[in-house]
């Protein structure tokens, strides 16, 4: 079906973006077929940048496919769903990567490995990320076998889902190399955690960068301003970037959630700070972009009030800029 060129432009995406998404309007009528065998492809699966599951949105997570192997950066709620709708062969997932355990890029793990073990897979798949990822794969394994023992016992399955998940508490660095790509990954600055607290020490959150043997693209995840990051991405084709908007907006926007009259005067100023800190404002994803020197930014982790963000970019990098929607393709 022909999708009229004036329905990209209500997307957010300029005119010269148009080439980079041609297949977003079949992904999201649901008839986009399985990930084509050639070359390096990504999709954002959801862009969604709140704890709370939203209609018409999913969180974050995201898909990149290099020679049909598939590779999931991030299950925020709804990924399963996302996945679904790109007819996804979800016995074919070998690897996900956790950029960290915040509940916006992981609540949707336990959905997609329950489909995927009963989608009958055999061969282990194996889930990446900073520590507390091997911690949170054993807890929703203890919520699987439930339904793997009764699978089991009915007849209906043989593989028991402790011996088809394996979590890893991934160093930074090069974490995985295969035939289709290397995989670094670099500590980001989205976690500060004050002296005696429950994760002082003991959580890190990552970004990473996928080279192949057409493209290099970078997933920031969740982070503040990071020299490591900007060595990270230094000559990528493709940076995958979280945004947010300025403090007053997002104070406005948890007073009409409803959940700022609900925090206490700590946590008040506490989700303050750290979306101000902790996040990247559009200007700083410019500079980061511009010492990186990368070709191109793709804004996501967004949330509804967006439209001035590749403008503000554009402030301080002079490459593309494109606003991500669920299941676009870049």
């Amino acid at each position: 079906m022909n999708i009229p060129r004036r329905y990209f432009l209500r997307l957010g995406v300029c005119a010269a973006a148009l080439p980079a998404v041609s297949n977003v309007a079949s992904a999201q009528q649901g008839s986009q077929a399985a990930p084509s065998p050639k070359g390096t492809r990504v999709i954002t699966l959801g862009t969604k940048n709140v704890p709370q599951p939203v209609p018409g949105r999913a969180q974050s997570s995201n898909l990149l496919t290099v020679n049909n192997a598939q590779y999931v950066i991030d299950c925020g709620d709804g990924i399963t769903r996302r996945l679904a709708r790109l007819r996804t062969n979800f016995r074919t997932i070998d690897n996900i990567f956790i950029t960290h355990p915040h509940s916006d890029h992981i609540s949707g793990l336990g959905a997609l490995m329950m489909v995927i073990y009963d989608s009958n897979r055999r061969n282990p798949v194996n889930i990446y990320g900073p520590p507390g990822t091997a911690a949170s794969v054993k807890g929703l394994l203890e919520f699987l076998t439930v339904n793997s023992e009764i699978r089991i016992s009915d007849g209906t399955h043989t593989v028991q889902a402790n011996n088809l998940f394996k979590g890893h508490d991934a160093g930074v660095g090069v974490i995985l190399q295969d035939a289709n790509v290397k995989i670094i990954a670099a500590e980001n600055s989205h976690f500060h955690f004050p002296p005696g607290s429950p994760g002082y020490g003991k959580y890190k959150s990552y970004s990473y960068r996928f080279d192949t043997a057409d493209r290099s693209v970078v997933f920031t995840g969740d982070t503040g301003p990071s020299d490591a990051v900007v060595d990270l991405a230094k000559g990528a084709d493709l940076l995958v970037s979280e945004v947010t908007n300025p403090v007053e907006d997002y104070k406005a926007q948890l007073i009409k959630a409803g959940r700022w009259p609900q925090m206490t005067p700590e946590e008040q100023a506490g989700i303050l700070r750290h979306h101000f800190e902790e996040h990247l404002l559009p200007e700083e994803v410019g500079k980061l972009a511009t010492r990186a020197n990368v070709r191109t930014v793709v804004l996501t982790h967004l949330n509804d009030e967006y439209i001035p963000f590749a403008e503000q970019v554009k402030k301080h990098f002079s490459g593309q800029v494109l606003i991500a929607k669920d299941l676009m393709e870049f």
